[in-house]
């Protein structure tokens, strides 16, 4: 799935030549027959936080853009160039909610395929918030603290996912 955001190279970025398909690491990939340069699909990193309150309940949001407009996910976004996975989580928390919270753990990595962005790859934290009073950017419509038991529908497969690993890791 090609997204919308990920370029696809005619030409050569350094030397400006064409590009021409060729087999490198066992897989077809655009390369420029004058200097090397070779154009690997990677997938974009986004951080996504399973934000738990003081009861165990966890945040989920509903989004204002795509992907995912008007659905429920849990809060996250890009992590920006120079910025670690885990600095990321909480600016994206706290921008989105005005909440603060710390990094209890990692949860997962997971891959997850979008129409607007590619392939993601999604570093999953949980977060601890001991505040709660939300304060939404533009990002979001809503935003709620959710019981384990009664969660609402998530479209995001690799958040589902986390939500998963997150109940079976307290068994």
């Amino acid at each position: 799935m090609e997204g919308l955001f990920q370029h696809t190279f005619k030409f050569c970025p350094l030397c400006k030549d064409s590009l021409r398909g060729k087999q490198v690491d066992g897989r077809k990939r655009l390369v420029c027959p004058k200097c090397g340069w070779i154009h690997y699909k990677n997938p974009l990193p986004v951080v996504v936080c399973a934000a738990k309150n003081r009861n165990g309940e966890i945040l989920i949001a509903k989004r204002n853009f795509k992907p995912g407009i008007n659905k429920w996910a849990l809060p996250g976004g890009f992590v920006e160039s120079g910025e670690i996975p885990k600095a990321a989580c909480l600016r994206e928390l706290e921008e989105e909610t005005g909440l603060k919270g710390k990094i209890k753990r990692l949860i997962g990595v997971y891959i997850q395929k979008t129409r607007e962005y590619g392939s993601l790859l999604v570093i999953g934290y949980e977060v601890s918030v001991s505040k709660c009073n939300l304060s939404l950017n533009n990002e979001l419509k809503d935003a709620r603290f959710f019981n384990k038991k009664n969660l609402p529908v998530i479209p995001f497969s690799s958040h589902r996912e986390m939500l998963k690993q997150m109940q079976n890791d307290l068994k």
